[in-house]
């Protein structure tokens, strides 16, 4: 079948498979929030020790809507939001670190949003030094912050770089002045070559691009040129994601027509252009939409085969407990999920209140546990053996979806695994979609996810 075929059947919704089982498939009741206090403590004292823990702080706030974004966010230019919730955060942080006993080793952190660099380069020290005031100390530091290319200032390098972030990831989008207005994400090229400037001025060890493919008014020539720009700052990594098509979700894409987005076709081409350039200019292509340079973590990571993903996306640092602060934010103790309130004042209510903000959650199976796995091994490595999974343990239809990707040259099967080969790169999520079983057990309303290609 060729690549065309292949596109239009399988660009269908699925799930991106940040976790398993997926969010909507989640449920809260009060036996959920007993057993995650439980479970919380179980898998600190697992990992603690051994590989440290991993911390998301969730920090909302950007002073405009990018029309694009399917992110929890809130908007303002009301900067004294600041500093209650800062406040918000360090205070539920604390009532974890009672649940843990002892000081946490934090050995990766992440500050998404939202816009981190809303907040003040002070503000932000005063954030972090009062959370790592709590914990113990690391020599192993995964430390990363998601900027904004107009807001990000020399002092907002120079405050997080103190306390060892070394990785900062730059939401670029696209360089075309039309494609921006019609995200309403205006930022000129020399704001991210003054950011990308400041950062190696720093010492930031590795700088990474969010790219979009299928944005409005997205043409080849649009796209090569925006690549052309990349390259010439050659950031260490680079995230090339689809466009999320979500109005349902995001009621903010409805300020495009729909007839403005690349079809089908022309939106895989971008995606091809820019990885071909990518590839061309010394780019390693890394699990799911990401390549970066051979000299960086990530790639060697992926050589190594422990490259890991967690909600903050692929990652060098193997943590088995994510621990998510702030409004909306996922957290991931190994056996069970929890999802906060998403709105700022109800979350902040809540922590002023003394409570653990969970609205909904998951406490996995062992089977759950096994597809979970599984589903890892394929999303970072590309392939995957039958330890947790095999052929016998799927329907009868899965099975035979399976096999049919098989014949059209996807995937390679043998008495050992699953292997991904360079055909079924682009449909990845299709290839793990087969393994959700609960995804195709559910019998409730229609999930809405976006399409896959």
């Amino acid at each position: 079948m060729e690549q065309n075929e292949l596109i239009k059947k399988y660009n269908v919704p699925v799930p991106r498979y940040t976790s398993y089982p997926t969010v909507p498939m989640w449920h809260f009741d009060e036996e959920v929030k007993s057993k995650w206090l439980i479970l919380v403590r179980k898998i600190f004292e697992e990992t603690n020790e051994d590989k440290g823990i991993s911390l998301y702080l969730h920090l909302p706030f950007c002073e405009r809507l990018c029309t694009y974004c399917g992110c929890n966010k809130h908007i303002t230019v009301n900067h004294t939001v600041e500093i209650p919730y800062t406040e918000s955060i360090v205070k539920e942080y604390r009532r974890y670190a009672e649940i843990f006993g002892k000081p946490a080793r934090i050995t990766e952190m992440h500050l998404g949003g939202g816009t981190p660099t809303f907040f003040s380069p002070e503000n932000l020290e005063l954030l972090i030094g009062n959370l790592l005031s709590h914990t113990s100390p690391s020599d192993v530091k995964e430390y990363s912050f998601e900027g904004h290319p107009n807001s990000t200032t020399y002092d907002h390098l120079k405050a997080l770089h103190h306390f060892g972030f070394n990785r900062v990831s730059f939401g670029v989008q696209d360089f075309s002045e039309k494609v921006q207005k019609a995200i309403n994400r205006i930022q000129p090229l020399s704001k991210v070559v003054e950011a990308v400037e400041n950062a190696r001025k720093v010492g930031y060890e590795s700088v990474n691009f969010d790219l979009i493919f299928g944005l409005p008014f997205q043409t080849e020539k649009i796209i090569t040129d925006t690549f052309n720009k990349v390259l010439a700052l050659r950031p260490e990594r680079i995230a090339y994601y689809s466009y999320a098509h979500v109005p349902w979700k995001s009621p903010s894409q409805r300020g495009y027509d729909e007839n403005d987005l690349p079809d089908n076709e022309l939106k895989r081409k971008l995606y091809d252009i820019g990885k071909e350039m990518l590839i061309q200019a010394g780019y390693e292509e890394v699990g799911m939409d990401h390549f970066a340079l051979k000299h960086d973590q990530l790639y060697k990571a992926y050589q190594k085969g422990q490259l890991h993903r967690n909600f903050m996306g692929y990652t060098v640092s193997n943590t088995d407990f994510l621990l998510g602060l702030g409004a909306s934010s996922i957290s991931d103790a190994k056996y069970a999920y929890i999802q906060n309130e998403k709105k700022v004042k109800p979350y902040q209510h809540a922590i002023s209140e003394g409570a653990i903000p969970i609205i909904n959650g998951h406490v996995l199976t062992s089977q759950d546990l096994d597809i979970k796995a599984f589903i890892k091994s394929v999303i970072c490595n590309g392939e995957a053996d039958w330890n947790e999974m095999s052929p016998d343990d799927l329907p009868d239809n899965n099975r035979a979806l399976l096999l049919q990707m098989q014949n059209e040259g996807l995937v390679g099967l043998d008495s050992k695994g699953i292997k991904i080969t360079e055909k079924g790169k682009p449909f990845i999520r299709n290839i793990c979609n087969v393994f959700d079983l609960r995804h195709w057990a559910s019998k409730s309303e229609v999930r809405r996810y976006s399409k896959s290609i």
